[in-house]
């Protein structure tokens, strides 16, 4: 009966590091059909500041975990590409070299429609997709690294703030909704 009870907690034990370890991840087939298409949407769960500042701010604050990630809890985030444009909306921690004066808002939130985007193989599978904006003086490059299992990596390169990166995911455009 022991020996029953230890293979019964062995199983509710491994069934459990199972469950909580699985991820938001696609089938390969349909992350390597949003690559191939060259059309897809970057969804951001994390962003990691580089700022040690930001970093110290953070870690002041009462209950606040000590870690470099900060979870954006699916606020919408996303750089959306299509052939004819890049859609990017997305939040910013960090130190802005040039602030513009009257702008209330300093997140990385731009469509660019005259751009320069790349896609190259990478190990294991990934590609890498550079994107640069000429239309837009504020970002100067961003780099995505998309896995086989449709999770991605975003680094965002600036002319005047500090570079951040992001992870996320893929998933397919949306429609966009025709106006009555």
């Amino acid at each position: 009966m022991k020996n029953y009870l230890k293979i019964f907690s062995a199983f509710v034990f491994l069934s459990f590091i199972f469950q909580c370890t699985a991820q938001k991840t696609q089938g390969n087939s349909q992350a390597a059909a949003l690559v191939a298409s060259g059309e897809f949407t970057f969804n951001a769960e994390r962003a990691h500041p580089l700022d040690y500042d930001v970093l110290n701010v953070l870690n002041s604050l009462p209950n606040a975990p000590a870690s470099r990630v900060l979870q954006l809890n699916g606020q919408g985030y996303v750089i959306e590409i299509r052939k004819e444009k890049v859609e990017v909306a997305l939040p910013y921690f960090g130190r802005v070299f040039n602030p513009s004066i009257g702008r209330q808002d300093n997140s990385l939130r731009f469509t660019t429609k005259d751009f320069a985007l790349t896609n190259t193989p990478g190990k294991k599978g990934k590609t890498v997709f550079r994107i640069k904006p000429r239309d837009n003086r504020d970002v100067s490059d961003i780099n995505i690294e998309v896995f086989t299992n449709g999770k991605a990596f975003v680094s965002i390169k600036s002319n005047d703030r500090q570079p951040i990166t992001f992870d996320g995911y893929i998933s397919k455009n949306e429609e966009p909704k025709e106006k009555l």
